[in-house]
């Protein structure tokens, strides 16, 4: 079986752009995909309609501000960053996805280790 590009589960694409935001600081929508991508090592592809339906949506639930600015190659772009709420609820995520990966690995060792229930 070929692998393909991963299809993101709901609201992992959220928590990405927030936890770019804390790692990189304010940054255009463009630059916070390639940074995703990049981490992921191209595993995860963002389209512009796709990054940019995440911004708007973390903005209008106040967890990150944008302002406009001029990007490296000298055109106006917007600009996020990531709030006090933001950093909230990014820390809420991040125990979230703690606690999933942790579930879903012991359910994949599953078998493993002859292991049983």
């Amino acid at each position: 079986m070929s692998q393909s590009k991963l299809d993101l589960l709901q609201g992992t694409l959220d928590v990405m752009v927030l936890q770019t935001l804390v790692a990189m600081g304010a940054q255009h929508g463009y630059g916070i995909a390639r940074r995703i991508e990049q981490v992921s090592g191209n595993e995860v592809l963002l389209n512009q309609g796709t990054i940019y339906a995440s911004l708007v949506r973390l903005e209008q639930r106040g967890w990150i501000a944008s302002s406009w600015g001029v990007s490296g190659n000298n055109r106006k772009a917007k600009f996020y960053s990531i709030t006090a709420a933001g950093r909230r609820r990014l820390a809420e995520d991040a125990r979230y996805w703690e606690r999933l990966t942790g579930v879903m690995d012991r359910v994949m060792a599953m078998g493993k280790t002859g292991e049983t229930a």
